[in-house]
């Protein structure tokens, strides 16, 4: 967690559901010639004698590994055999099991950020079509719970019917179709139940799925409705230093040791809320016609607070009990304390281990948030198989709303001492002698009020024709198709503050005359400050209900904030592909060989507004609406040839081109900027960047892979990425009427290269004697090498952020005699998620937050009462692995996140 100035104002359950009985027919195979999802497929036919019904947890990755074998392309797959199974209970965290997935804990302890091989520029499709949160690119996973989900499939490697738009990947969100399901009626319904340790409350989930398939004159017909809803509790105690500074040029006492600028914690706690309905049709009224409509709901509800903490230790009277390690350097420092590599004040220094601070602020702070996000898709289409010709028209709109309100009071007095151990165990203690942060007496208002109010609108209308002929020689079947989308994106937020804490007349709290339930006992607490005692801080719902009496206080005027313009921006966007594909296939000897040669055509057209400020010598700001518009055009080829060396060892490799579309808030036109009236001062100013072009990697992948008995495999891949025109902030001179400004606005300057190789599998050991041979093992392995390439980057040569070149998955299940059981740990090496120009540690170009290696140990075991009732208990992070981090060097941490532990219990029952 980067901290930035004004610290006080910066700042699920995950239980696993392995069990089973099993599902009546397995979700559709990944298309290799269709934008969108093909509802039903079969399996290859098997003969009476040879067919062993498998079912549960193996039938789920069973059915992965023939997913994987019989694609195109590189691909892994999360199945779900039936409601509730998906084997974690977000779709996030099941990402986490894929080689080469890496993700991280969120603030209200659910998985969140997935990177494929590195880098977080995936396009999420749900059935094939895009979708997104927001007025990003990316979507939030959380936002649809897993039990809405049948399958999820991570693409590696594309081709081009994949729709653009991802250069790490695509992942392919399925739900539920009717004609997945058996002949009748399908009730399938699931309730659970989790406590999570930091929270120390109860969370609760359900879903329930009624459906049904029926002849229909020459055909046939199904519908299903699936609904979910979640309410979970949430606590996430986090404790931190903040950046490195020099004692020499603080209170008295603390020369020739360096110690954090203050310290303190955060609590992020509260509730949220998922409603999630989705709906579907199909009707086949003969063999060569189908016809589908799919609807779906998705929300989110979050009311909680990030109640902070703080001690500003630098400003103390005096230091005293100063202890340092051995870790000794010189540096040049500012008089401020931190590194300036222009001072001529060169110090030799000794990172400190703890300190006492005397006479020193205490501060506490509540963040009232209310977060809300709805997300709406309606669609439908046409089938038509007729002979060689399959051809498919899907139409479809989406759209998602967010609404995010953040308002923040902080509150401080001075106490009498603080004692700091800089590093206990890799993370920082703080001890406010006394607790006097827990006594209502004498809190003054400090700061500004604060407050952040964000409103997004996004849709997309896509309507996407797709056909194929089956040829039936060398070339073996012609590809083809179309898809035009129209995007629409619209964001609104104020200008963050509000009027400062000098208005008032009196800040001590007790005069302000607001009620005497404003002040409250901190709702959580942090075990490694002040011994785990509460403190004194702002009630987040009278945050929340009263912003207006709060606006008086604090001599501003009644109402929300008004929209900033310069923060605000309208963007229209389409996009037209084309697309054409052979698939050939022929016989080398015995040896098959087939694959894919083909080409993506893509033409985008975008209209972005926004409105910059230009700033006169006399101070003046003139708002100045601007409006631009641009264009590009990419050939997006590719070629993947596949070799099935025998009946259970392949080997496959792919090229493509991919790109990413640049975010709408980069491309946002508003520039500000001013002219001073001093002629030495350069003009200067930032903006957006209305003409940034699409980023483009050349991807390479090659995978061997062995599949044997039922279900097991055991696969290897290398890949290689090459990245150009990475979008990177950058100051250059710009010529505005006449006169040259250093401009700072996101450029297409960078160049990154990622390469790397998985290594993973599953075994199940049916040769061991009755009883055992339930068993099962799994395991993935990912080495991924990156390398910042931009020329004159301070991260030239350096890693990417949030990758870490080690990670691993390990795992063994049971599954006999109705009891199903599943243990798995997944592990990943260190990282780095911030980086810093300055830092008073031993010197280097560039300095890094590092996060520490973590793993977590969740678990699963559940047994079948009968052929419709299933209970089970699960764990999620029972090891309580967390989140540590450090500046630089381990002797001097940043932060510790502690990360929730969860317990569950559910029952899900079918008939």
């Amino acid at each position: 967690m980067i901290w930035s100035k004004r610290i006080l104002h910066s700042a699920s359950l995950l239980a696993i559901a392995w069990s089973g009985t099993a599902f009546a027919q397995d979700a559709a195979e990944p298309q290799s010639s269709s934008q969108s999802v093909d509802a039903s497929a079969n399996l290859p036919a098997e003969s009476e004698e040879d067919l062993i019904v498998v079912t549960g947890i193996r039938a789920s990755l069973s059915r992965a590994a023939e997913i994987k074998q019989n694609s195109d392309l590189v691909v892994d797959s999360i199945v779900a055999e039936d409601i509730g199974k998906f084997p974690d209970t977000t779709t996030a965290a099941a990402l986490q099991r894929v080689p080469g997935v890496q993700v991280v804990n969120g603030f209200n302890n659910e998985i969140v950020n997935p990177l494929i091989r590195g880098i977080g520029d995936i396009i999420t499709t749900l059935d094939g079509r895009e979708i997104f949160t927001g007025v990003g690119r990316g979507f939030a996973f959380q936002d649809l719970p897993a039990e809405a989900l049948a399958r999820a499939d991570v693409y590696k490697s594309n081709s081009a019917e994949k729709i653009e738009g991802g250069i790490a990947g695509n992942i392919d969100l399925r739900l539920r179709k009717p004609f997945d399901l058996d002949q009748g009626l399908t009730v399938s319904a699931l309730g659970r139940a989790t406590y999570g340790e930091n929270a120390d409350d109860l969370s609760y989930n359900g879903g329930i799925l009624i459906g049904g398939r029926w002849d229909a004159g020459d055909g046939e017909m199904g519908a299903l409705i699936n609904l979910s809803y979640s309410d979970n509790a949430f606590n996430r105690p986090i404790s931190f230093n903040c950046d490195p500074r020099s004692g020499s040029n603080g209170p008295p006492g603390g020369d020739g040791v360096v110690l954090p600028t203050c310290v303190g914690g955060l609590t992020d706690t509260g509730k949220y809320q998922r409603p999630q309905v989705n709906a579907a049709f199909q009707w086949r009224p003969n063999d060569t016609v189908e016809l589908y409509l799919d609807g779906l709901y998705s929300g989110y509800r979050a009311k909680f607070g990030t109640f902070f903490i703080f001690s500003d230790i630098f400003a103390a009277e005096s230091i005293s009990n100063v202890e340092a390690t051995d870790l000794c350097f010189q540096a040049p420092v500012s008089p401020a304390g931190f590194r300036d590599p222009n001072s001529a004040d060169i110090q030799d220094l000794c990172i400190g281990s703890s300190a006492t601070f005397n006479n020193v602020p205490g501060n506490t702070s509540t963040q009232a948030k209310r977060d809300k996000t709805d997300q709406y898709m309606l669609a439908g289409g046409v089938k038509i198989t007729d002979g060689p010709w399959n051809l498919q028209l899907d139409i479809s709109r989406f759209q998602s709303k967010t609404n995010n309100r953040t308002t923040i009071v902080d509150i401080g007095k001075r106490i009498e001492q603080v004692n700091v151990d800089i590093n206990d165990d890799r993370h920082g203690t703080t001890d406010m002698v006394g607790n006097p942060v827990g006594d209502p007496d004498g809190f003054m208002f400090i700061n500004s009020l604060f407050q952040d109010y964000r409103r997004s609108n996004s849709t997309i209308t896509q309507a996407m024709f797709d056909g194929s002929y089956e040829v039936g020689s060398f070339l073996d079947e012609v590809q083809f198709g179309v898809r035009y989308a129209d995007r629409n994106a619209t964001f609104r937020g104020n200008l963050a503050g509000g009027p400062p804490a000098s208005n008032m007349a009196d800040r001590l709290v007790a005069n302000s005359g607001l009620p005497a339930g404003f002040l409250i006992e901190s709702p959580a607490t942090i075990p490694v400050i002040n011994g785990g005692q509460h403190w004194i801080t702002p009630d987040p719902d009278f945050l929340r209900e009263n912003t207006d009496v709060l606006r008086a206080l604090y001599g501003g005027p009644e109402g929300d904030p008004e929209d900033s313009p310069t923060r605000s921006f309208d963007a229209d966007e389409s996009t037209m592909a084309l697309y054409l594909q052979g698939r050939y296939a022929f016989d080398v000897g015995t040896v098959p060989v087939d694959g894919l040669i083909g080409g993506r055509y893509v033409i985008t057209d975008r209209t972005i507004e926004g409105t910059g400020v230009v700033t006169s010598p006399d101070g003046e700001g003139v708002l100045t609406p601007v409006k631009a518009s641009s264009s590009s055009k990419k050939f997006l080829p590719n070629a993947s040839i596949r070799v099935q060396l025998t009946p259970e060892i392949q080997f496959r490799a792919s090229y493509a081109r991919t790109i990413a579309q640049p975010l709408f808030a980069d491309l946002n036109p508003g520039l500000t900027y001013s002219i001073p009236s001093n002629a030495n001062i350069r003009p200067s100013g930032t903006g957006g960047n209305p003409n940034l072009r699409p980023q483009v990697a050349d991807s390479y992948d090659a995978t061997l892979e062995y599949y044997f008995g039922r279900g097991s495999y055991i696969a290897a891949g290398v890949y290689y990425r090459d990245i150009k025109d990475r979008v990177a902030r950058n100051v250059a001179e710009e010529v505005i009427d006449g006169i040259t400004y250093d401009i700072n606005r996101p450029r297409n300057l960078g160049s990154s290269r990622l390469q790397g190789f998985e290594v993973g599998g599953q075994y199940f050991l049916d040769f061991l004697p009755n009883g055992f041979d339930g068993l099962g093992v799994f395991a993935n392995y990912t080495y991924a090498d990156t390398e910042v390439l931009t020329e004159g980057d301070l991260l030239q040569g350096e890693a990417l952020g949030g990758v870490s070149k080690h990670a691993y998955n390990v795992g063994a299940l049971y599954e006999k005699y109705g009891l199903h059981a599943r243990v798995a740990y997944n592990w990943r090496d260190r990282y780095y998620d911030g980086t810093f120009t300055q830092l008073l540690v031993p010197e280097q170009q560039i300095y890094f937050n590092y996060v520490r290696p973590n793993g977590r140990l969740d678990f699963s075991i559940g047994y079948d009462v009968t052929e419709s009732i299933t209970v089970n208990f699960e764990g999620v992070n029972v090891l309580k692995g967390k989140y540590l981090s450090y500046f630089d060097t381990p002797a001097f941490p940043h932060d510790i996140r502690i990360d929730d532990t969860f317990y569950g219990a559910s029952v899900r029952v079918k008939f």
